[in-house]
C-alpha cells in the first residue's frame, strides 16, 4: 500500500541530507602539505679546507658570454651544496642573476658528476660527489644580456663589466671570508682593466691575480675595455686612489685640467670629511657608454660608475651625473666600513634586512652632493638647483599619507627596481632623496642649536671615520646613530628620526631648507641644471605644471598621482599625438601651457577659459584631453630667505 507524504516532509528531509553532507565534507580531511626539504647547511666562521680557483673567459664579446671553470676542493665523502650568490651587496636585494646560469656540468677525475637544484632554493644545487672526490671541476656559463629587456648589458664588442657574483659557485655552510679564491681572467686581445684585486702575474692574455677571500673577490669587480686611461687622483697618497676611465671611443677619454682637480680635490674633500681612509688603495672605474648599462654601485676598495658618454667632453651639459662618484666613493666609508647590523650577512645567500638604508643610502645621497659641490664638480648653484628638484619632488610626494618612509627600506626587496606605474603614489626606494632631506635637516639643527659651531660634519667623522685604515666592516644599531648624533649635539634625535621615518606629512620634510636660509618656490622657466637634465633625458618635464613627463616622441612616460593629468585619466604609456590640433612637439605643449595662462588672466574667470586640447593614443584608441589648466609653467627653484644664516651656503663651502 502506498503512503502519502507531504511536500514539508519532502523539504525537511533534503535539508536533512543537505545537512548530512554538510557534516560529512566538514569532517572529511583535505590535503595536507608535504614537508619541506632538509635545510641547506648554515654558514659557520671556519676556514675552507683548500682555495678555489677560478678562471674566467671573457673573451667572447660578440655573443657576450662568459665561460667559467672552478676547481673547487671537496673533502671525499661530504655532501656537497654549491651557492650561486643570491643577496648582493649595494643591490640590498636577492638579485643574483640565477636565470643566466647555463651549461653547467661538473666532473671528477674525468667522470661526470650529476647535480640537482634544490626545490625550494633555486640558486642552491646538491652535488652527488663521489665518495672518493677530493676535487670537483666545475664548468658553466653566464650568457649575459644581449638585449636591454634581458637585463643590465655587461658585454659590448669594446668594454665588459665583470662582477665575481655572476661567474662563481660557492661551497654552502662556511662564511664567505673563510672562502679563500684563486681568480684569474681572459680578455680580448689588447683590451686593458682595472679592479682592486692585485695582479699575480700576467701571460698571453690570461691574468692571474693574488688569492684573496670569496667576499673581497665578490666585492671587487673588473672594468676593461679597447679605450682605456688611468688617472692619479692623489699623487703622493698614503693609499693610492685612481680614476680608471673605459669609454666607447678613444676621443671620450679627453680630460681638461681643471676636470682633473675637481676630482682629485673630491679625495681631499672627503679626507677632510671623515678623517680617514678604509682600503690600502682605491680605484674609481668608470664607463663612459651609451652601450653598456648604467651603474652605480659601491665597493670597499672600487666602485662601478657608467654613465653619458660625453661626461668630460661636454662638461656644461652634464651637471646632473656628476654626483655619481661623490656617492658611490662615500660609500666606502658609509656602507662598506660602517654597515647596518642587519645588511651584513655571513655569505650571499643569507637574507640581508634593509632597515637602516637612510643612513647607508640616505645620508650618502645627502654627502654626495655637498662633496661634489665642496670638490667643485658642481658649482654651488648647481647644488641648489638640484636639491631644489629633490624637494618638490618630495613636497609632491602624495604616496606619504599612506606610507612611512621607514616601510620603502623594503623596496629593493618588494619591488626589485622595476618601473612603478604610480611612483608618486607608491614610492620607490624614497630612503635615498627623502633620506637626503631629512640629513639636511639634522645638520642644520646641529648648526642651530650649537650656536654653528658643530655639523653633521662631525658626525661624519666620528661615525664612519673611526679605525683609520682599516677595513673590516664595523656595524652598528639605530641606537648606535642616536648615541652618536647625541656625542654632537645633545638632542632627543630618536624622537627626531622616528618622527621623520614614520610619519606621513603632509608635504616634504623642508625644515632643513628653511633652517638653511633658503625656501622652495616656483617660476614659470627652468634652472639650467633643470634645464639641461631635461635635455639629457630627451624630455619635456611638467611635473609642476600638467602633472606629467613626456618623452620627445609624447609618450607619457610618468604622472603625477591626483595631478591635473592624472585627473583626466592620463596613464604611463599614452602618447600625445597633438596639442591643440597641431602635431605634438614639446616646446609647443610649453607654448600653450603659457597660452593658457595669459587667456586665464584676461577672462573674468580661470575656468571660463579654453582649455589645452590634446589629442592621446592610447593603444589603439584616440580621444580628446580637454585640460583645464590656467596656472602656467612651474619650476622648483631654492630663494634665499633672508631671515637666518645662509646656513646651507656654509655647508656647501669647500674645507680648508
Amino acid at each position: 500500500m502506498r503512503t502519502h507524504t507531504s511536500p514539508a516532509c519532502i523539504l525537511l528531509s533534503l535539508c536533512a541530507l543537505v545537512l548530512g553532507a554538510g557534516c560529512a565534507l566538514a569532517q572529511s580531511p583535505g590535503p595536507q602539505p608535504l614537508p619541506m626539504p632538509a635545510p641547506i647547511a648554515a654558514p659557520r666562521d671556519i676556514p675552507y679546507p683548500a682555495a678555489i680557483r677560478l678562471n674566467v673567459d671573457a673573451t667572447d664579446v660578440e655573443r657576450r658570454i662568459f665561460r667559467v671553470r672552478e676547481a673547487i676542493p671537496v673533502r671525499a665523502g661530504e655532501p656537497l651544496v654549491l651557492l650561486y650568490p643570491q643577496w648582493l651587496p649595494g643591490n640590498h636585494s636577492p638579485s643574483g642573476p640565477v636565470d643566466k646560469l647555463a651549461g653547467l656540468m661538473i666532473h671528477s677525475s674525468g667522470a661526470r658528476v650529476e647535480w640537482v637544484r634544490d626545490p625550494v632554493d633555486v640558486f642552491a644545487f646538491h652535488v652527488a660527489a663521489p665518495a672518493s672526490a677530493t676535487s670537483l671541476d666545475v664548468d658553466f656559463q653566464f650568457v649575459s644580456p644581449v638585449d636591454t629587456p634581458e637585463g643590465r648589458i655587461v658585454m659590448t664588442p669594446d668594454m665588459l663589466n665583470l662582477q665575481w657574483n655572476a661567474v662563481a659557485l660557492y661551497p654552502a655552510g662556511y662564511f664567505a671570508r673563510q672562502i679563500m679564491m684563486e681568480p684569474s681572467v681572459r680578455l680580448p686581445d689588447g683590451w686593458q682593466f682595472a679592479t682592486a684585486l692585485e695582479t699575480a702575474s700576467t701571460t698571453g692574455g690570461l691574468t692571474t691575480f693574488k688569492p684573496v677571500s670569496l667576499d673581497t673577490l665578490v666585492d671587487s669587480p673588473i672594468f676593461a675595455g679597447r679605450y682605456f686611461t688611468r688617472l692619479d687622483l692623489d699623487p703622493g697618497g698614503v693609499a693610492p686612489v685612481h680614476l680608471d676611465i673605459i669609454a666607447d671611443r678613444a676621443d671620450l677619454l679627453e680630460v681638461k685640467p681643471e676636470q682633473l682637480e675637481a676630482h682629485r680635490a673630491l679625495v681631499q674633500q672627503a679626507y677632510k670629511l671623515y678623517g680617514s681612509h678604509h682600503y690600502n688603495h682605491y680605484d674609481i672605474l668608470l664607463a663612459l657608454t651609451d652601450h653598456m648599462g648604467g651603474i652605480g654601485l659601491e665597493h670597499h676598495q672600487s666602485s662601478e660608475n657608467a654613465t653619458v658618454p660625453a661626461y668630460f667632453t661636454e662638461w656644461d651639459k652634464n651637471a646632473d651625473a656628476r654626483d655619481l662618484l661623490p656617492h658611490e666613493f662615500t660609500h666606502s666609508w658609509n656602507g662598506k666600513f660602517r654597515r647596518p647590523a642587519d645588511l651584513w650577512t655571513p655569505n650571499f645567500n643569507v637574507p640581508m634586512r634593509d632597515s637602516l638604508l637612510w643612513v647607508y643610502e640616505g645620508q650618502t645621497q645627502y654627502w654626495g652632493y655637498v662633496l661634489a659641490a665642496r670638490a667643485g664638480l658642481l658649482t654651488k648653484q648647481q647644488t641648489l638647483d638640484a636639491l631644489a628638484a629633490t624637494a618638490a619632488a618630495y613636497d609632491h610626494r602624495v604616496g606619504r599619507e599612506w606610507r612611512a618612509l621607514q616601510d620603502t627600506t623594503n623596496d629593493p626587496i618588494a619591488a626589485m627596481r622595476r618601473a612603478l606605474p604610480w611612483p608618486s603614489w607608491e614610492r620607490s626606494e624614497d630612503y635615498y632623496s627623502e633620506g637626503q632631506l631629512m640629513w639636511l635637516d639634522a645638520d642644520t639643527l646641529i648648526r642651530e642649536k650649537s650656536g654653528d659651531r658643530r655639523s653633521l660634519d662631525d658626525f661624519a667623522k666620528a661615525f664612519f671615520g673611526i679605525s683609520d685604515g682599516s677595513f673590516v666592516p664595523s656595524t652598528y644599531l639605530f641606537e648606535d646613530v642616536v648615541k652618536a648624533l647625541n656625542s654632537v649635539q645633545p638632542y632627543d634625535w630618536e624622537t627626531f628620526l622616528r618622527a621623520r621615518l614614520d610619519g606621513h606629512g603632509p608635504g616634504a620634510p623642508l625644515d632643513g631648507l628653511t633652517r638653511g636660509g633658503y625656501k622652495l618656490v616656483y617660476t614659470e622657466t627652468p634652472s639650467d641644471y633643470f634645464k639641461a637634465a631635461e635635455t639629457r633625458r630627451k624630455a619635456t618635464d611638467l611635473t609642476y605644471s600638467l602633472g606629467m613627463v613626456l618623452g620627445a616622441d609624447g609618450r607619457v612616460n610618468g604622472v603625477l598621482w591626483d595631478g591635473p593629468a592624472y585627473k583626466k585619466g592620463m596613464t604611463v604609456g599614452a602618447q600625445i599625438v597633438a596639442v591643440n590640433g597641431t602635431a605634438f612637439d614639446g616646446d609647443r605643449l610649453k607654448n600653450a601651457i603659457s597660452d593658457a595662462k595669459q587667456r586665464g588672466a584676461i577672462s573674468d574667470a580661470k575656468q571660463n577659459a579654453s582649455p589645452i586640447e590634446l589629442l592621446v593614443k592610447t593603444g589603439d584608441r584616440f580621444r580628446t584631453v580637454a585640460l583645464d589648466y590656467h596656472d602656467g609653467l612651474r619650476y622648483p627653484h631654492l630663494e634665499r630667505d633672508g631671515s637666518g644664516p645662509a646656513r646651507l651656503d656654509q655647508i656647501l663651502t669647500p674645507r680648508k
